[in-house]
């Protein structure tokens, strides 16, 4: 699961550049796709490809100064698995998870992009390399939520890949292509296992259907 060269959560850097982003979601497993145009981060990229590749995805919170805002407690470090520049100077990549870190204290540097102290001690189970066994986990439940948040929202996803996908495989997956509110993709980053990622997941599947009793029925079928 976690990219090489990392094995476990003290091979990983103490400090770490930092990509502040409400909305993306990235999972230890996961991989996020990422365009990057805006200078500072170009310059970030080209630092990071030229040493460990590494790079922590983190929402923000309230607070701060508009370019300068607060971070949220926890992040999500990524390794740039995938590479490519298009022909008007932007950088397509992809991030692959590897380990959640608690964002410590933020370190001075002159660079155009914020870099943090890394506590990846709390996360170590997100280093091993197996899947999660979740016996307690209703799949039968969360498949219906999932149908019904699809099927509210006109979405569509391959059923036949998604019946048969390992359940952490396709958790991580939904948990980030799925279009829910800043806050509510932070609970899930924090959730402390896999299990009660599942959980959460499922209820936010179950809230939006709530939500949307009041709508007009879809077709479950």
């Amino acid at each position: 699961m976690p990219a090489a060269p990392y094995r476990r959560a003290s091979d990983l850097p103490q400090v770490i550049p930092v990509f502040p982003l409400d909305g993306a979601l990235l999972l230890p497993g996961g991989d996020l796709p990422l365009q990057i145009f805006e200078p500072r981060y170009l310059n970030m990229i080209d630092d990071v490809m030229a040493g460990d590749r590494m790079i922590g995805m983190v929402q923000t919170r309230a607070g701060g100064e508009r370019v300068r805002p607060n971070l949220a407690n926890v992040g999500c470090a990524g390794r740039i698995t995938s590479f490519s520049e298009t022909s008007d100077g932007r950088y397509l990549i992809t991030l692959t998870g590897v380990c959640r870190f608690a964002v410590g204290a933020e370190v001075p540097v002159r660079t155009p992009y914020r870099q943090v102290r890394a506590a990846f001690e709390l996360f170590a189970e997100d280093m091993v390399d197996e899947e999660a066994d979740i016996p307690a986990f209703d799949r039968r439940r969360f498949a219906a939520a999932l149908k019904r948040y699809l099927n509210r929202r006109e979405l569509d996803i391959d059923w036949e890949t998604a019946e048969t996908a390992p359940l952490e495989a396709l958790v991580t997956s939904l948990a980030m292509g799925l279009p829910f509110e800043p806050a509510e993709k932070q609970a899930l980053l924090e959730a402390p296992g896999m299990l009660e990622r599942c959980d959460a997941l499922t209820a936010l599947l179950e809230i939006d259907s709530l939500e949307g009793d009041d709508d007009e029925p879809h077709s479950m079928q």
